[in-house]
């Protein structure tokens, strides 16, 4: 409790009242889906993306960022709480959809969103459709209400805050996604290529065809096959599309007069939405782009190792916020910074049960795993409407296949060791090679220090995780804030267990409350994450 009661002093007295506005920088945070470094701008010459190449000329171009995670939901968890999803039970793909029934993770009490503590100090904060941390939903209005000003915004909702506001937004590109490379016209494979064909429908008709199937290139543990080559082609025709979008939002931030103080970050929230991508923690699932502009730094190139738990402390330290001491990561524009290893995780995939954590530094990935007869590509309905899939399935069961390309077939084994310098790919483990024993050892332990750190809430099953985050089956509801009155005519609002509180005068957008307000009709609520809402409390000082 002490923390928490340090934390919310900590807002009181730093809640923007100190610092002017207009010394702020605005933030706009750009998220693709589903999507490695495949960009123009890190040498790949079959993309076309101007855009982005020009914003990575402009900026700093980072080489090896990397997720938490193979897969949107646990990534994202991590991201928006600067705090590794395994330690507050976010790593499962995914809670609000568990086969065993809905939960919602729950972060420590203290732990707060970024975006919230950025709201709190001032900030204008909105995003779009997306939302996905694990103690939400997958969409707006499924979440602590308490981050944002602004869900379900269009592009330009910095356009809404007050004038001199700084702001932070957040935008996702569906583009990407997964689902664009599942074919989008002809027989479905399935009903939820059925469904997925209408939802793409919109963005299917607006995508152009301008990559070549036979141009593409690839990686040694695909089969060369047509599907697979269009499918292929198919993602990279995406990538031009969500470009074109990208471009368009930058133009209109140019047109608005806001380019010279606003930092723009573009990254995705995983590898590849393709197969022995997505899910998996080598660094095609795990390894993403990541550019920076920043407005009076010099562009450049920094080929330093950066995790998505960065993002919070260096975004709330650009804000002129000092980083709460809870946070997992590091400010990533201090030059000084410099880590020896990231770490990744890998648990349930949608209905397959397993636990996998990864630990890698400059040269070398090692991969546990606690489930080592399950393979990376083991049947899953969603993945499985890729015709890739289906293709490269039929051959590995027509015996069809070479080493290589039958491996992700194969159970994943308990321990997987990579040189990345010589096997980019990760396609030769070298666990049981005694020549990079030592090399074995010296992950291990690294890996066995960082869960000893941040913990592992994976060391108990689903189920139970399950049952000690719920009440009797149902989310645990928010106890209700108090209000009183203070001297001088204002209103104190608390929490009786530290949650973010919001309040409203009339049918008004719900504010943050941080801190003593002047006294007037209101109403009011709280979250904690990963519970449901408090009941509304009403104060009239009639």
């Amino acid at each position: 409790m002490l923390m928490v009661k340090t934390w919310c002093t900590a807002l009181l007295l730093g809640a923007g009242i100190g610092a002017a506005a207009e010394e702020k920088p605005n933030i706009l945070l750009l998220v693709a889906e589903d999507l490695s470094p495949r960009l123009g701008a890190y040498g790949d010459d079959i993309a076309r993306t101007p855009h982005l190449d020009k914003l990575a000329a402009s900026g700093i171009r980072f080489t090896h960022a990397f997720t938490t995670a193979g897969v949107c939901a646990p990534s994202r968890a991590a991201l928006i709480t600067g705090q590794h999803q395994i330690s507050f039970g976010g790593q499962h793909m995914r809670t609000s959809t568990s086969p065993l029934g809905m939960y919602l993770a729950q972060p420590d009490q203290q732990v707060r969103a970024f975006p919230e503590i950025l709201r709190a100090h001032g900030y204008y904060t909105f995003t779009d459709r997306k939302l996905d941390y694990q103690f939400s939903g997958i969409r707006a209005g499924s979440g602590p209400f308490t981050l944002w000003d602004e869900e379900n915004a269009e592009d330009t909702a910095w356009r809404n805050r007050a004038h001199g506001q700084p702001f932070f937004g957040l935008i996702n590109f569906m583009e990407t996604h997964e689902s664009g490379v599942m074919r989008p016209d002809g027989p479905p494979n399935s009903a939820t290529h059925a469904a997925t064909q209408k939802m793409r429908a919109a963005i299917s008709s607006q995508v152009q065809s301008v990559t070549a199937p036979q141009a593409v290139k690839l990686p040694p543990y695909w089969p060369d096959l047509p599907s697979v080559r269009q499918d292929l082609a198919r993602h990279y025709d995406n990538i031009h599309h969500m470009d074109k979008r990208v471009g368009q939002i930058l133009a209109a931030l140019e047109g608005d007069g806001l380019s010279g103080n606003t930092i723009v970050i573009w990254t995705t929230d995983h590898g590849d939405g393709l197969p022995r991508s997505k899910r998996e923690l080598y660094d095609s699932g795990t390894r993403v782009p990541l550019l920076v502009s920043r407005p009076g730094t010099a562009p450049g190139v920094d080929h330093r190792l950066l995790s998505f738990v960065d993002f919070a402390p260096t975004l709330l330290s650009w804000a002129g916020i000092q980083p709460p001491d809870w946070l997992h990561g590091l400010v990533f524009t201090n030059q000084d910074v410099k880590r020896q290893y990231i770490y990744a995780s890998r648990d349930r995939i949608d209905e397959v049960v397993d636990r996998q954590r990864s630990v890698r530094d400059k040269r070398f990935r090692y991969i546990r795993s606690w489930h080592p007869e399950v393979p990376g590509g083991h049947v899953l309905a969603y993945r499985d409407n890729l015709d890739m899939v289906r293709a490269w399935r039929a051959l590995r069961q027509q015996g069809k296949l070479n080493s290589i390309q039958s491996r992700w077939f194969e159970g994943a084994g308990e321990n997987q060791l990579y040189d990345l310098q010589t096997d980019p790919y990760e396609t030769h483990n070298l666990a049981t090679d005694p020549a990079h024993s030592r090399t074995l050892l010296r992950l291990r332990k690294a890996l066995e220090t960082f869960i000893a750190r941040v913990g592992d809430t994976s060391s108990t099953p689903e189920a139970e995780l399950r049952d000690q985050f719920l009440d009797q089956g149902s989310l645990r509801q928010t106890p209700p804030p108090l209000i009183s009155d203070l001297p001088g005519g204002l209103l104190k609002i608390v929490s009786p267990i530290g949650a973010s509180i919001g309040f409203r005068h009339g049918q008004s957008p719900w504010q943050l409350y941080t801190r003593p307000i002047p006294a007037a009709a209101l109403e009011a609520k709280s979250i904690r994450y990963g519970w449901a809402e408090s009941e509304t409390v009403f104060y009239d000082p009639k």
